[in-house]
């Protein structure tokens, strides 16, 4: 008989607790969502129409400019916000649309043709004619209103252009004759004849583009200066286009901003938009500060049965009431649904929204007053200080993106109205600050004590203090008739002889 033998069971492996999953990140991912510009650095390529189909090519490969290297230099940390790179016209153009955009650029290109200039003459000759002539023409041809939108224009876009027109030699507009349109317009009687002008033309950048241009020689005058330009697909020289840009770039993003500058939008975008986010966040807690807070048996619920009946509840209390959302806790021990309201504080958002919307001020140099309507608070509180300091700007503004233009419109203008540039007569800009009455009345009065002061010593008589006033612009008796002047009368000049013959000593002789 064969003994049985118990089977022997391999002891049960020891059960090891699963690996937990370690997150592991590849470098290649980490590459991945690092921060890269909004816009890259890239060559400005115009509409279609405004460079000539059959030069189009040679002209955008005219562009030497390293844009891998600026984008490499920008990935590097070079760049700041929207300000990295140009980021076009269409962009620009839907970003005048905001109020926040059109305030800034609009007061600005208002207050510097809001006074406007001044014709003044030297020398002896009397030229109060022509320049009577002259101030008609300037208003005929729109000359302030042109500049104007020129300054809007480089608000905007970073640029204006002004179209010279003027008559060819076939007596027919420049812009009809191609031939006449590419040659140079010289600031010459030969070339612009009596009554030759025709016009002014304010053109947008986004119709132009830089033609012929020097990017190769440093040394010349005409280093990255365009000698002529397209317009919808004419070819115009630059001496008939007035430019204005009044924030230069850099030479190497000159290609990629079509030769114009930095706008006013894109230097403020990153302001506005902080405001605009600030000022929903501000108006959304407002609308949704108070919260209403549901109590009643979550249980279910939780449990992950139907939920149509809390719902039903809930969407109740949301349509008795204008606000966001109602929130449901769980009331434990409680037979009745109870409701409470929660509060989010609210102190402090107004200074927050102040101080987003202050910001925009600060990156236009435009005072709160004259931007927002904002007084400053506070005793004795006055704005005069920054207004000042804003009209010192605008000034600085008119000199250097006004003056040499309107140089050499002027200089259009005499030619074509009088056949000659008379150079005895030049402009002044008028100043922007204006005093009250209450102000000009007192320095009036000074005035006054003066000569009566120099009157009373003899350093002036009388005909010398009315001429003065009379000569005086800003006095309210300008143009005093002088023909009555007062004379002395014969018999007080015999007095004064007798008495000055009688206080002479006698003659030695």
């Amino acid at each position: 008989m064969w003994p049985f033998k118990k089977k022997e069971i391999a002891a049960p492996e020891p059960v090891k607790p699963p690996e937990k999953p370690v997150m592991k990140i590849k470098p290649e991912e980490v590459a991945s969502v690092t921060a890269k510009p909004a816009r890259e650095f890239k060559p400005y390529k115009p509409p279609k129409g405004v460079i000539p189909a059959n030069i189009e090519t040679a002209v955008l490969a005219m562009d030497s400019t390293d844009y891998v290297a600026m984008n490499d230099a920008y990935a590097m940390g070079m760049g700041y916000g929207n300000l990295d790179s140009f980021p076009g016209y269409p962009y620009l153009a839907a970003m005048a649309q905001k109020p926040e955009y059109r305030k800034m650029v609009g007061t600005i290109a208002e207050e510097m043709t809001r006074k406007w200039i001044k014709l003044k003459t030297v020398g002896d000759d009397d030229k109060s004619e022509r320049v009577k002539q002259l101030v008609d023409a300037l208003e005929r041809y729109q000359v302030r209103e042109k500049f104007r939108e020129a300054a809007e224009h480089d608000g905007y876009f970073g640029g204006g252009q002004i179209y010279i027109d003027v008559l060819s030699p076939k007596n027919v507009s420049a812009w009809t004759d191609d031939a006449e349109l590419q040659s140079k317009l010289f600031i010459s009687d030969k070339k612009i004849t009596k009554g030759s002008l025709k016009g002014l033309q304010v053109i947008e950048p986004v119709w132009t583009y830089p033609g012929v241009y020097n990017a190769s020689n440093p040394l010349s005058p005409d280093f990255y200066k365009p000698t002529e330009w397209f317009v919808m697909g004419k070819t115009v020289h630059a001496s008939r286009m007035i430019d204005f840009v009044s924030r230069q770039v850099p030479d190497l993003l000159k290609s990629s901003y079509n030769f114009r500058g930095l706008s006013l939008v894109q230097m403020a975008e990153p302001y506005v938009n902080n405001w605009l986010r600030t000022r929903d966040s501000v108006s959304d807690m407002i609308h949704s500060f108070s919260i209403p807070v549901l109590g009643t048996d979550m249980s279910q619920v939780l449990m992950g049965n139907g939920a149509d009946e809390l719902l039903s509840r809930m969407e109740l209390f949301n349509r008795c009431r204008d606000n966001r959302g109602v929130f449901a806790k769980n009331n434990i021990g409680e037979s009745e649904e109870t409701v409470e309201f929660v509060n989010a504080p609210l102190s402090g958002l107004d200074v927050l929204q102040a101080q987003s919307q202050e910001h925009m001020a600060a990156v236009s140099s435009i005072p709160l007053v004259k931007l927002l309507g904002i007084t400053p608070n506070g005793l004795n509180a006055s704005s005069d200080g920054e207004i000042r300091v804003f009209y010192d700007y605008i000034h600085s503004l008119q000199q250097a993106m006004f003056s040499a233009p309107l140089k050499r419109v002027m200089d259009v203008i005499q030619l074509s109205e009088f056949g000659e540039i008379d150079p005895d007569i030049f402009f002044e800009f008028e100043p922007l600050f204006e005093m009250s009455a209450k102000e000009k009345a007192d320095i009036r009065k000074v005035d006054a004590d003066t000569d009566a002061v120099y009157q009373g010593i003899g350093a002036l008589s009388n005909n010398e203090i009315r001429e003065k006033i009379a000569d005086d612009p800003e006095s309210p008796y300008h143009s005093l008739d002088l023909s009555d002047d007062i004379e002395i009368e014969e018999g007080d000049l015999d007095e004064n002889e007798e008495t000055e013959s009688e206080d002479d000593p006698p003659d030695k002789a």
